[in-house]
C-alpha cells in the first residue's frame, strides 16, 4: 500500500517521495483514512512509527489545496525540540502547496513567530506556555481552528500540563476535530481525553504478542558502579556498527559532566539540556541531525524531541523515573524500521524502580546482570573488540580536536556567559525535576530573569541548580611573601 491509495492528494505524496517515504507505517494506514473523514482520534503506536504524518497529512489535506490565511490547524506538544520536528515534518509534506506551518515556542524573541503568524499561517504548531501567552496577547487567535492535535497526549493530559492545556481547548471552537496521538496512552488518560473529543476512535497498532517495546530494539540492562559507568560508556561508543548515539542522563548537571567528559576521552560529544539557551540547543540539535555530532547526552528534554531516523543506540546513563519514560527513551532508536541497541545502567540504590520497570514492561530481568568496563560479556553483547579501552587514541580522534574547545558539548566553554540567563529561564520552564527543563509552560523563557541578590550595576547573580557550572578555585601559593608580627618580611 501506498499513500496515495490511502487517500492522500498527489502533490503531498511527491513531497514525501522526495525524501524517500512512500510506504506507510500501520498507524498511518488505520488513521490517515479515518481522520480524512473528520473523525475525532486516539492513536497509539510505539515511538518511532510515523504518528506525525499519521495526523499531519490528513489535517493539511483537509485544510484544502489553497486555505484561506490564519491558523485553522493547531498542533500542541510538550517540548521545544518536538515542536520545531513536527513543524518541519509538515512543512516536508506541504512543500507542493501555500499553506504555511509555523513553529512557535518559548526560549525564542516573539518578532519572528508574531510575523509568521500575522503572514498568515494556517497551521500552528507549538508548546502550551507560548501559544497562551500569545492568544492571551491577542497576537494569536485560535478561534477558527477546525483541527486540533495533542502530540504526546499522555504527557499533555498529565498533572503538569493539563491545565493549560484545558485552557487551549477553551480558546478553540467546540466544533473542532480532535486528535490525540502516543506511544503510550494509560487508561486514565484515555478517560481523560474522551471529554475533549466527540465520540472518539482509538485506534492502537501494537501486537499483542510482540511486547511492550519494539521488536527492532535489542535491549540490554547492566547493574553498573557508578564510577565505572564513563569506562563503560567509553567502550560501548567504539562498539563495532555504532553510529549516532543519545545518552540519557537524570540531571542537566549531569549532562554536562557526561558530555565534558566524553568529550575530553576525544569522542563528538555535545549536550542538550534545560539549562542551555534556547539557541544552543538548537545548535546542538542540529549538529547531531547534520552528523557534525554522533553523541548527544540529553535530559528528557530529548525523550519526546528527538526524531532522528539513523540513531543506533540509546544508553540510559541513569534509568528513567518509569516505564513510559523508558518506552520514549529507547524509542530513540530502531527508527523507521532500522534496528536498534538500548543499554539501561542500574545502579545500586535505583534497583527498586528497576523492578517497577521491568515488571511493567514484562522484561523478565528482575536483576540486571552486574556489569563491569572488563566484564566479557559487555564486549560479547554489544560486539566491542577485544582490548578496547573507554579513550579514543590520539590518533583516531576527530579532525581538529582539542579538549576545551567544543563550543557545543556541554564542556566548559558551552555556553558559560549565559549560564546565569539560562538556569532562570529553566527555573521558570521546569517542572518537578532537573529532567523537566525542557517543558515551556508560560512562554516567556525569552526573557532573562533576575535574581533579589542581583547587583545594583546590572550584573545578573549567578545561576543555581543542576545547570550550573563552576569553575574550580585557584589554588593560593605558599611561598606568597607576607610580614610577620614584628614587620619584618618573613
Amino acid at each position: 500500500m501506498n499513500f496515495k491509495e490511502l487517500g492522500i492528494d498527489q502533490d503531498i505524496v511527491d513531497a514525501l517521495e522526495t525524501k524517500g517515504i512512500t510506504s506507510p507505517f500501520p498507524i498511518q494506514e488505520q488513521a490517515i483514512p479515518l481522520a480524512l473523514t473528520g473523525q475525532d482520534i486516539i492513536g497509539q503506536a510505539k515511538t518511532g512509527t510515523g504518528k506525525t504524518f499519521g495526523f499531519g497529512l490528513p489535517l493539511l489535506q483537509s485544510l484544502g489545496l489553497n486555505p484561506e490565511k490564519g491558523a485553522k490547524a493547531l498542533v500542541v506538544v510538550p517540548t521545544r525540540e518536538l515542536a520545531i520536528q513536527v513543524a518541519e515534518d509538515l512543512k516536508l509534506a506541504a512543500s507542493n502547496r501555500p499553506t504555511m506551518v509555523a513553529a512557535i515556542y518559548g526560549g525564542k524573541a516573539y518578532e519572528e513567530q508574531v510575523a509568521e503568524i500575522n503572514a498568515g499561517a494556517q497551521v500552528i504548531v507549538g508548546t502550551p506556555g507560548r501559544l497562551i501567552d500569545l492568544s492571551k496577547q491577542k497576537l494569536l487567535d485560535l478561534g477558527n481552528i477546525r483541527f486540533m492535535v495533542l502530540d504526546e497526549a499522555d504527557e499533555m493530559l498529565d498533572l503538569g500540563f493539563l491545565p493549560d492545556v484545558e485552557k487551549l481547548f477553551a480558546y478553540t471552537p467546540d466544533g473542532r476535530q480532535t486528535m490525540l496521538f502516543s506511544a503510550t496512552m494509560p487508561g486514565s488518560i484515555v478517560t481523560m481525553a474522551r471529554k475533549y473529543q466527540n465520540r472518539p476512535v482509538h485506534i492502537r497498532t501494537n501486537d499483542p504478542d510482540e511486547g511492550h517495546t519494539k521488536a527492532d530494539i535489542k535491549q540490554f540492562v547492566y547493574r553498573a558502579h557508578a564510577l565505572d559507568k564513563d569506562e563503560v560508556v567509553g567502550r560501548i561508543l567504539q562498539a563495532e556498527g555504532r553510529g549516532k548515539t543519545v545518552i540519557f542522563t537524570k540531571t542537566k548537571r549531569q549532562a554536562s559532566k557526561v558530555s565534558e567528559e566524553l568529550v575530553d576521552r576525544g569522542f563528538n560529544a555535545t549536550a542538550l539540556h534545560g539549562d542551555m539557551t534556547q539557541e544552543a540547543r538548537e545548535r546542538s540539535m542540529t549538529a547531531f541531525r547534520s552528523g557534525k555530532k554522533d553523541i548527544l547526552v540529553a535530559t528528557e528534554v530529548a525523550a519526546r524531541g528527538i526524531d532522528v531516523d539513523d540513531v543506533t543506540h540509546v544508553i540510559n546513563y541513569t534509568i528513567p523515573e518509569d516505564e513510559k519514560a523508558y518506552l520514549h527513551r529507547v524509542g530513540r532508536t530502531g527508527r523507521a524500521g532500522r534496528l536498534g541497541i538500548a543499554v539501561t545502567f542500574v545502579d545500586w540504590e535505583d534497583l527498586t524502580r528497576w523492578t517497577h520497570i521491568n515488571t511493567a514492561l514484562e522484561f523478565g530481568q528482575p536483576d540486571p546482570t552486574e556489569t563491569y568496563s572488563s566484564s566479557a560479556h559487555l564486549f560479547s553483547d554489544l560486539n566491542i573488540a577485544a582490548g578496547t579501552k573507554g579513550r579514543i587514541a590520539k590518533s583516531k580522534r576527530p579532525e581538529g580536536w582539542k579538549p576545551g574547545n567544543d563550543r557545543d558539548s556541554g564542556h566548559a566553554g558551552n555556553d558559560r556567559a549565559n549560564s546565569g540567563r539560562a538556569g532562570g529561564q529553566s527555573g521558570r520552564n521546569h517542572s518537578g525535576g532537573g529532567n523537566r527543563g525542557a517543558r515551556d509552560r508560560n512562554g516567556k523563557g525569552a526573557q532573562p530573569h533576575k535574581s533579589s541578590g542581583q547587583k545594583a550595576a546590572g550584573h545578573e547573580a549567578p545561576a543555581h541548580g543542576d545547570g550550573e557550572h563552576k569553575r574550580p578555585a585557584t589554588p593560593r601559593t605558599r611561598n606568597r611573601t607576607r610580614k610577620n608580627s614584628g614587620g619584618t618580611a618573613s
